[in-house]
C-alpha cells in the first residue's frame, strides 16, 4: 500500500500502482469525468500513471492553470493528427501549449496554408475528437525514436532527438498519429468539444534566422462550446479595449520610427494622464516618509558589474557609450538601485537613522528585440516608480506592511479591486542558486509571510521563485476582462548592501549590513497606464482624467456664458473647456461621448438666466440641473472618494 497526501492535508491509502484518475473515482465518479491530469509530488502527470511510492497529489480540472495547460497541450496534438490527414508529408516541429491556447510549427514542404483552411482543419479535429481515442504514453529507446522518425521522414523530430538521452523518450500516441513528446496528457480526445484556430505566423527553426523558416498555427480549444463563445466575445472586447487603439484615439502617445522603436513619445494628454499619476504617488510616497532622489540616465560600466546588472543585462543592454577618454565606457541605465546605492553610501549611517527610503521615478533602457516590443506593455525605455529602502533586519516586517498599504492604497484609487498576492520564497533543496546566510533567509520569508497574513492578502506561495538575492511579494492583478497581470512588486535584498559594501553603525557601534528592499506599486508607468487603459476602456477616474469637463453651448451666443463657466472651474483646478464648434448639440454630446470625457455641462438661455449648468455624466447620461458650486462639490465629493478610500 502507498499513502497519498491530498492538498487539504488528508491521506488515503491506495494500492501500489494505483493511478490518478483510479484515486478520483475512489473519491468520486463525478470529479473523474473532469479530472483532466494530476500533480504528483509537484510535477504534473497523465492521470493514467501508476504511482509506485507515498506521494503528494492535486487532481487537476479545467479550473486548474495546469489542466488548462495539459488540455492545449493534447489539442496541439490533435490539430497535428487533423493536419497529417489533410496534408500527407508535412513535418512538425514543437507544438507547446500557451497561455491562452497552443500553437504548432509545421513544414508545408511545397504546400502552402492560410486562415481560408482554418475551417477545414477545425472540422477535421472535431471528427477526430468524438472518437475519444486515448493519449497512450511508452517509454521509447533512442535508437527506436531515431529508426521510426527516419522512416517518416521528419528531420524537425530528429532534430530533436540529438539534445535526448536514451532513457529519458517518450511517445505519445493518440488514434493514428504519434508524437515525440515529454507530456503529460488529458486522457482522450474526447473532452475536446470547441474548437477555433486563431492566426498563422513565420517561426525560425529553434528562433535560428538560418533554419528554414515554418509555419506556426495557434489556435484555442475549450471543453464546452459556450465556453468558446464567450472567450471570442472577450477578445472582441479586448480589441475594443487595446490601449494601442484608445492611446491614438485619446491622443495619449504614440511611437516615431525616426525617434526609434520602443521608445514612446507621450502627447500632451498623456503628458498629463503621466504626471499626475506620478503626483498621485509622490504625495502618498511624501506623507509615508520616502525622501525624493533624482539620479542620471547612463552610468560608468564599473557600476554596473558591481552590482550584476551588467552580467544580467549587458546582452539586453543598448550599446555602450564610449568617451575621449581610454577605455571610458558608459552605459544606458538599465536599473536605478545601483544609483541609490552609492547615494545610500555617500555619508555614514547610524542605526537611529533608519529606515532610509529613497524614492524616484527613474528611466531605464533595455534593448529588446524588435519582435518582442508591444504599444507600451514591452519598450526600450520606460519609467519605473522605484524606491529602495534600506533598513535593519528586524525593521524588514514593519517596513512590508508599510509598503503593502501603498500598494493596496494605489489599487483602491484605481479600481482594481481584484489580485493575488504571490510570496516567492526560496528552493530549499537547492540552496546553491541563492546568497546570504539561512538565518537572513529565514528572517526575510518570515517577515514577507507574516505581513501577507496580516493584512489580510490573499496569496500564493511559489518555492523557488524567489530571486537569487532573496524572497519577494509580486501582486497579480485582475482586469475588468478577467486578464492577470503583474503591477506590483516588493523583494528584499541582501545581495547588493553586499556588493556595495553598504553599511550602518549598530547600537554596539560595530558595522552592519543594511538590508534593501526594492518596491515599486506601478511597476512601470508605461505599461500601468497599457494596463490601466485597457482595465477601464480609456474611462479615466475622473482626478486622473487628462480631461475633465467640457462645457457645450447650445449656440454660438451661449459661448460667452460657457467660457465664464470654464474659466470658473479652471480656477479652482477643474480642468475644462469649452466645445466652441459650430455644431448641432446633439453632435457635440456625441463627440465628448467619444473623446470619453467624464462631464459634460450643457448651456443654453435656461442655465444663463438660472446661473445654472445642465450636467452629463459620460456613459450615465443626464443628471440634471446645477448650480457651480454644487457641481464643483459633485465633483471634489467623487475625487475624495476615490482617493481616500480606507
Amino acid at each position: 500500500m502507498i499513502k497519498i497526501t491530498f492538498p487539504d492535508g488528508k491521506v488515503r491509502e491506495y494500492p501500489k500502482g494505483t493511478t490518478s484518475m483510479e484515486v478520483a473515482k475512489s473519491i468520486s465518479e463525478g470529479l473523474a469525468r473532469n479530472v483532466l491530469a494530476a500533480k504528483v509530488n509537484g510535477v504534473v502527470w497523465d492521470s493514467s500513471r501508476g504511482i509506485s511510492e507515498d506521494a503528494t497529489m492535486e487532481l487537476l480540472t479545467w479550473d486548474a492553470a495546469e489542466g488548462k495547460s495539459t488540455f492545449w497541450h493534447s489539442s496541439a496534438h490533435l490539430m497535428a493528427e487533423a493536419l497529417e490527414t489533410l496534408y500527407p508529408g508535412i513535418q512538425f516541429g514543437i507544438g507547446p501549449p500557451i497561455e491562452n491556447g497552443f500553437y504548432y510549427d509545421v513544414d508545408l514542404g511545397e504546400g502552402t496554408l492560410s486562415s481560408d483552411d482554418f475551417k477545414k482543419i477545425e472540422d477535421k479535429m472535431l471528427e477526430l475528437a468524438k472518437a475519444g481515442n486515448q493519449y497512450v504514453r511508452k517509454e521509447v529507446s533512442k535508437k527506436d525514436a531515431i529508426a521510426y522518425f527516419e522512416e517518416k521522414g521528419d528531420k524537425y523530430k530528429l532534430d530533436l532527438l540529438k539534445d535526448l538521452e536514451d532513457g529519458t523518450i517518450t511517445f505519445y500516441t493518440q488514434g493514428n498519429f504519434t508524437d515525440l513528446c515529454r507530456g503529460p496528457h488529458i486522457p482522450d480526445t474526447g473532452s475536446i468539444k470547441a474548437v477555433k484556430l486563431m492566426n498563422i505566423a513565420g517561426a525560425y527553426w529553434r528562433g535560428d534566422e538560418k533554419s528554414k523558416q515554418l509555419t506556426r498555427i495557434y489556435g484555442i480549444t475549450f471543453p464546452k462550446q459556450k465556453e468558446l463563445t464567450d472567450y471570442l466575445t472577450l477578445l472582441e472586447e479586448a480589441k475594443k479595449r487595446d490601449h494601442r487603439k484608445l492611446g491614438k484615439e485619446l491622443e495619449l502617445f504614440t511611437f516615431s520610427e525616426k525617434v526609434g522603436m520602443g521608445l514612446p513619445l507621450w502627447l500632451p494628454k498623456g503628458a498629463q494622464l503621466r504626471e499626475r499619476l506620478e503626483s498621485f504617488l509622490k504625495k502618498a510616497q511624501l506623507k509615508a516618509g520616502y525622501l525624493p532622489v533624482v539620479t542620471p540616465h547612463i552610468g560608468n560600466k564599473d557600476l554596473y558589474v558591481t552590482s550584476g546588472h551588467y552580467e544580467k543585462y549587458g546582452a539586453d543592454s543598448f550599446q555602450p557609450i564610449r568617451t575621449p577618454a581610454e577605455g571610458e565606457e558608459f552605459f544606458l541605465k538599465p536599473m536605478n538601485c545601483p544609483h541609490h546605492c552609492e547615494i545610500y553610501k555617500s555619508k555614514p549611517h547610524s542605526y537611529k537613522e533608519l529606515p532610509i527610503r529613497y524614492a524616484e521615478f527613474g528611466t531605464v533602457y533595455r534593448y529588446e528585440q524588435s519582435g518582442e516590443l508591444h504599444g507600451l506593455t514591452r519598450v526600450r525605455g520606460f519609467t519605473q516608480d522605484d524606491a529602495h529602502l534600506f533598513c535593519r533586519p528586524d525593521q524588514v516586517k514593519e517596513e512590508f506592511m508599510k509598503v503593502i498599504d501603498l500598494v493596496l492604497y494605489v489599487f483602491r484609487a484605481l479600481d482594481f479591486p481584484e489580485f493575488t498576492a504571490q510570496i516567492s520564497l526560496r528552493d530549499p533543496e537547492n540552496k546553491s542558486k541563492y546568497i546570504g546566510s539561512d538565518e537572513n533567509w529565514e528572517k526575510a520569508e518570515q517577515a514577507i509571510i507574516e505581513a501577507a497574513a496580516e493584512k489580510g492578502l490573499k496569496t500564493v506561495v511559489e518555492t523557488g521563485e524567489a530571486a537569487f538575492y532573496g524572497p519577494k511579494l509580486d501582486f497579480m492583478v485582475k482586469d475588468a476582462l478577467g486578464r492577470k497581470w503583474q503591477l506590483g512588486t516588493i523583494q528584499v535584498d541582501y545581495n547588493l548592501p553586499e556588493r556595495f559594501e553598504l553599511e550602518y553603525t549598530g547600537a554596539d557601534n560595530q558595522k552592519h549590513r543594511p538590508v534593501m528592499i526594492h518596491r515599486a506599486p506601478f511597476g512601470s508607468l508605461e505599461r500601468f497606464i497599457a494596463v490601466l487603459i485597457e482595465h477601464c476602456a480609456g474611462n479615466f477616474p475622473l482626478w486622473l482624467s487628462p480631461e475633465q469637463v467640457i462645457i457645450l453651448a447650445i449656440s454660438d451666443k451661449f459661448n460667452d456664458y460657457a467660457k465664464n463657466v470654464s474659466e470658473l472651474l479652471k480656477n479652482s483646478d477643474i480642468r475644462a473647456f469649452v466645445d466652441e464648434r459650430d455644431e448641432k448639440i446633439g453632435r457635440k454630446i456625441r463627440d465628448a461621448e467619444v473623446r470619453k470625457v467624464p462631464y459634460m455641462l450643457v448651456v443654453g438661455e435656461k442655465e444663463v438666466e438660472s446661473n445654472t449648468v445642465s450636467v452629463r455624466r459620460h456613459g450615465q447620461g443626464d443628471l440634471g440641473s446645477m448650480s457651480l458650486d454644487q457641481f464643483q462639490k459633485h465633483l471634489n465629493d467623487e475625487v475624495m472618494l476615490a482617493l481616500n478610500q480606507k
